[in-house]
């Protein structure tokens, strides 16, 4: 599951997915949007349940702050396949 949030100038955009030990990883990037500033960070969750959880928290958080959902889908789709892609220029 990919989902972004988007304010004028900043984005959020959070990835959980499961590695190739079956884990859960809940994968978070932000930054200002056209440039190279910004940050990533990985947290293994205990349970996709965990990671849904902390997933409420954020949209919550940045719901709260003024962003707006912009996106949100799996990776299958071809707007997930573009997100990871920009994920993995970050270090994903």
């Amino acid at each position: 599951m990919i989902v972004r949030w988007e304010s004028e100038h900043d984005y959020v955009l959070v990835h959980v997915h499961q590695d190739m030990f079956g884990d859960w990883i809940f994968s978070r990037a932000w930054g200002q949007i056209g440039t190279q500033f910004g940050g990533l960070k990985h947290q293994l969750a205990d349970s996709y349940d965990q990671a849904l959880m902390w997933l409420d928290d954020v949209d919550h958080i940045q719901s709260s702050r003024g962003f707006r959902k912009v996106l949100e889908t799996s990776e299958d789709s071809p707007e997930g396949r573009d997100a990871v892609r920009q994920l993995s220029l970050l270090g994903l």
